[in-house]
């Protein structure tokens, strides 16, 4: 007979996180072959980078506004003097800890979990629809696992707050152009780690669920861009409506 020795699984493993980022085929051929769920690792990890962030860009901005460096809108000139009085009585009254730490904390949060059962199950539909054998428990897996990249982006945002001294104005690719509202939104969203995290969701998705490369790109690009529409457009009506309390917060 010959006797098996299993190895026993950490539920924080420092070297999966190193093998997803610069190893992800082994990396998801290992998880896809172990048939168990492994998410919530990657998922604490997220919550509690976000959570840093938050708390530091919070800090910073109510720092800013007790020294006067309030952010004024761009046609801040066209306003009349009962709008802008109206505005600057808004932004004292928004200066809270509610709003500079647990809403911003609440949306991240939302933003992360319903995000990412909302990709997991887009992808595990599409990739059933393409003849794929996987789960929706490794789909739950890759998506996870496949953000571990936005961690990294947060703890580079952090450090850049820490050293810098003032929050993040312009997130992403928005800072390129000047337009506002859905087009910012979206640009906010792009940069090179949603890259780094979209070849992990194809290397991830053609080992769980058995797809080629060709059908994993497919259905990993068509899924993220409908779900980037739809995340820019819900932040831009989002942005307006809370833009609009502001300026008029008790009328």
């Amino acid at each position: 007979m010959t006797d098996t020795t299993s190895q026993p699984v950490h539920r924080f493993s420092l070297p999966r996180f190193f093998a997803v980022l610069f190893r992800p085929r082994s990396a998801f051929a290992e998880m896809a072959s172990e048939s168990r769920l492994t998410w919530s690792t990657p998922m604490l990890v997220l919550s509690v980078t976000a959570l840093l962030v938050v708390l530091a860009a919070g800090y910073l901005k109510t720092r800013a506004a007790m020294m006067g460096e309030i952010t004024l809108p761009p046609d801040w000139q066209w306003w009349t003097p009962e709008m802008q009085e109206r505005y600057m009585r808004a932004q004292q009254a928004t200066q809270g800890p509610v709003f500079a730490y647990v809403i911003p904390l609440v949306g991240a949060w939302t933003r992360l979990w319903v995000g990412w059962l909302v990709l997991s199950g887009l992808l595990h539909l599409g990739s059933t629809l393409s003849g794929g054998r996987g789960t929706m428990q490794g789909s739950l897996n890759v998506v996870a696992w496949a953000n571990v990249p936005f961690a990294l982006r947060d703890i580079l945002r952090l450090v850049f707050m820490l050293v810098t001294g003032r929050a993040i104005a312009n997130p992403g690719l928005s800072g390129f152009t000047s337009a506002s509202g859905f087009v910012s939104h979206l640009l906010t969203r792009t940069d090179i780690f949603l890259v780094w995290s979209m070849i992990l969701l194809v290397v991830g998705l053609a080992a769980a669920d058995g797809l080629t490369k060709g059908k994993s790109f497919a259905i990993v690009l068509i899924v993220l861009i409908l779900f980037l529409l739809t995340s820019a457009g819900l932040d831009a009506l989002g942005s307006g409506l809370s833009g609009s309390v502001i300026q008029r917060p008790f009328f």
